[in-house]
């Protein structure tokens, strides 16, 4: 990256959430009047650089430091003077904090030490307040009209070394050291060393009340908070800054979060948020308050980490959230051999701060580590960080980290665990090709795996044995694998989503909802497939308005699946809603066809290398689907078709050797010779692919299943009635008698109402094999 000197201006706004609680539109809109009417201008007057905008905060860039302070006073006047117009409730005030720092550029933004100095300053101040390091008072005394107030050193979140803050003020430009405030009246008429004594006895005084040593935040307020506080102390561990002067030093640092989290799940006395909530704020700069209000925790853990070498350094903080104080910060220095004692010794610290009792066996866990091989657990962090994108070219990065922790460690049994989920996603999503093995090998060697890692059973152990019991159909089985999962780590929210999955197939739908909500509230910032385990158990329970809501909500967050638009429209089908399920069905072939997928079918899609209706649980599940989807006139076209003999492809897709088409006139080829001679309308379905290689001469092109670029739109009700009356005589032609696509254009043609439909089987091939003339060419 490039690296640059800069001034860095942060601000946000005072309380902005009890703003926006109270008045959001309003908030919002002065928000934007005073960003037009005053901040731009001043920014761009100051010749500043706005780098990033996130809700109520600002980060700005300056070439000079002094541009910077002096926008930085002028700002706050400005939004001072406003602030006199509106009642005092309404209010709108910002803090800010200025610093000067080599940052690092990548694209328009900035990273950097430079950055979070200016950030943690802003944190620090007072409301209309200026806060500046030492660095930007060194450069600025002088050279504006301006003063500054010496605050000392601070200890600074996430910053290695404490910094010298001063405030800034407009006024005459004075020295660093603090200015006092002059007696009153009454002590001017005491002796010089009974007022010096008595402004010492005040300052104390105030010293122990204010504590300005301890960094203290804004407290967050439990009638805002999203949920109610658990009856145990609760936490959110956010992700832990990389302060490595080396970037890929980052999976260290979040491996020590995911760490944390896990040892501290295991402690039924406390309720820890989930690793994914947690790192939805990573990289963001965020205040505590906002943290415990949006999960719905009273405490909050956060810190950094810093590798040198062989060198580790664990900065570390707890902040009660509902006070804005700290219950302890502290450092710990140590080797990478040390890493797992430093890690207990923070996970102890929280334990007694919290006041937390441990039972037998959680003292036992506590005292247990996965590995006593700093280099296998630190292969595994580095193969578990690329696992968790969950791509197939991310899994083929973390195969050889995962397998040299294994080999470092053979009794590892958390990597054994980690391999065998690797092997599993790679077997039942046909990835196997991107680990360069068949995937009936992958599906063994996560077997091997698995046995291997539940000589010390690990909650992703049984996690993972839940999901392979529940592919296969042993959905009871699954129940008791993921309940005992649960037993290990109470906290585990996506051990409660595998159980509630597994309840759901096993009939048991009342009871998954119970544990999908419970995962919810582990996990506030739950993955969008958690919408679709809640509605399917809604609709099991026959709760239509309840599901039909949830896969709404299901549909705008699983971006790109089909899956919750499909089971919203069956749901609209139960409940006699035909024009929402058609319109549903709609969005769900669109995603389908931009997949390379066929529309939906009542009947197995062949292109899948299982059936559609695999993907929808258990056979009562099953059966519901169908019958909601079975009512709905966008797909009453697929009774007409039926399939005969099949024939299995390396592909995995399953294709039928024949079709037939109830109400559509299959004929041969010179059958559709004489049909072509006499100006009969043919459309090919084929894609772009198959098109190109040659077509019936004046034949339309309108695919079955997408759209291609010589096709604008694809077969629809609209874009065939545009080329042939539904009076008329259509014929449908493909890629041959194995082609569905054709057979699925002559049942939908039927069912919009055309009334002389031929079924060209044999298609293009059987033509060109005939002899007959043919169009080659875009």
């Amino acid at each position: 990256m490039e690296r640059r000197l800069a001034a860095i201006l942060a601000a946000d706004v005072v309380g902005y959430s009890r703003l926006m609680g109270e008045e959001e539109a309003g908030t919002l809109a002065r928000l934007e009047g005073l960003k037009a009417e005053i901040l731009d201008p001043l920014i761009a007057q100051h010749h500043g650089r706005v780098v990033k905008l996130m809700g109520d905060g600002f980060l700005v860039e300056f070439a000079s430091v002094v541009d910077a302070l002096t926008c930085a006073l002028d700002w706050q006047g400005a939004v001072e003077a406003r602030a006199g117009q509106v009642p005092e409730e309404r209010a709108m005030r910002f803090r800010i904090g200025v610093n000067l720092g080599d940052v690092m550029v990548k694209g328009d933004d900035v990273y950097g030490d430079g950055v979070n100095v200016a950030a943690r300053l802003e944190e620090l101040a007072e409301p209309g307040s200026v806060l500046v390091s030492r660095t930007v008072f060194d450069h600025a005394k002088g050279k504006l009209g301006a003063s500054f107030e010496d605050l000392g050193e601070q200890v600074l979140k996430n910053i290695a070394e404490p910094v010298r803050v001063f405030r800034a003020t407009m006024g005459s430009d004075i020295a660093s050291a603090p200015t006092l405030v002059r007696p009153t009246s009454k002590l001017k008429r005491l002796p010089v060393v009974a007022t010096v004594v008595a402004l010492l006895v005040v300052a104390a005084g105030a010293a122990l009340w204010l504590k300005p040593w301890e960094q203290r935040v804004e407290p967050a307020s439990i009638e805002r908070m999203a949920f109610p506080l658990p009856d145990k102390p609760s936490i959110a561990v956010l992700p832990f800054t990389n302060l490595s002067d080396d970037p890929s030093q980052e999976y260290f640092a979040d491996g020590m979060t995911e760490d944390l989290i896990t040892d501290l799940s295991k402690i039924s006395g406390l309720f820890v948020i989930s690793r994914n909530s947690a790192f939805t704020y990573k990289g963001q700069q965020v205040k505590v308050r906002q943290v415990a209000e949006e999960l719905g925790v009273r405490y909050v853990l956060e810190g950094s980490v810093r590798r040198a070498g062989n060198e580790v350094r664990i900065n570390a903080q707890l902040i009660d959230a509902t006070t804005g104080g700290h219950l302890w910060a502290d450092r710990y220095d140590g080797t990478l051999a040390d890493v797992f004692a430093l890690q207990d010794k923070v996970t102890a610290q929280i334990v007694a701060a919290l006041a937390v009792s441990l039972t037998g066996e959680e003292q036992a866990q506590q005292a247990r580590h996965a590995t006593e091989n700093a280099q296998a657990h630190d292969a595994y962090l580095q193969g578990w960080a690329h696992y968790k994108l969950g791509t197939p070219a991310a899994l083929a990065q973390a195969l050889p980290f995962l397998e040299e922790a294994v080999r470092l460690d053979p009794t590892y049994a958390q990597a054994r665990a980690a391999l065998a989920s690797l092997y599993w996603d790679a077997y039942v999503n046909d990835w196997a090709f991107d680990l360069d093995m068949p995937s009936t090998r992958a599906g063994s060697r996560a077997n091997e795996h698995l046995e291997e890692a539940q000589k010390a059973p690990t909650p992703l152990a049984h996690a993972l044995k839940a999901r392979m019991l529940a592919f296969q159909g042993f959905y009871e089985d699954a129940v008791s694998e993921a309940e005992i999962g649960i037993a290990l780590d109470a906290n585990d929210a996506t051990a409660y989503a595998g159980l509630a999955n597994a309840l759901i197939l096993a009939g048991r739908p009342t009871e998954g909802a119970d544990f999908i909500r419970q995962a919810m509230r582990l996990d506030p910032h739950y993955p969008p497939s958690y919408l679709i385990t809640l509605g399917r158990a809604q609709f099991e329970m026959e709760r239509l308005d309840d599901a039909a809501a949830t896969f709404n909500r299901a549909v705008k967050r699983n971006i790109g699946n089909d899956l919750p638009g499909i089971y919203l429209a069956a749901t609209y089908g139960l409940m006699g809603r035909k024009r929402d399920g058609d319109s549903a069905i709609e969005a769900a072939n669109k995603l389908r066809n931009q997949a390379g997928m066929v529309d939906v079918s009542l009947r197995e899609l062949p292109y899948h290398r299982k059936s559609d209706f695999h993907r929808f649980g258990g056979r009562s599940e099953q059966e519901r689907v169908r019958m909601g989807l079975s009512v709905l006139p966008a797909l009453s076209w697929t009774a007409l078709v039926t399939g005969r003999g099949a024939g299995a492809y390396r592909s995995h897709a399953f294709r039928a050797s024949v079709y037939d088409v109830d109400g559509a006139a299959r004929i041969d080829v010179p059958t559709a010779r004489s049909l072509h001679d006499r100006g009969v309308v043919f459309v090919d379905v084929r894609t772009k692919l198959s098109w190109n290689e040659g077509r019936l001469p004046g034949a339309f092109h309108l695919p079955e299943a997408w759209p291609t670029d010589h096709a604008k739109a694809k077969l629809s009700e609209t874009t065939l009635t545009a080329i042939v009356d539904k009076t008329d005589e259509v014929v449908f032609y493909c890629d041959g008698s194995d082609c569905y696509s054709s057979a699925f254009a002559s049942a939908k043609a039927l069912a919009w109402g055309y009334q002389k439909v031929f079924y060209f089987a044999e298609g293009f091939p059987g033509w060109k094999k005939a002899g007959y003339p043919v169009e080659i060419g875009g």
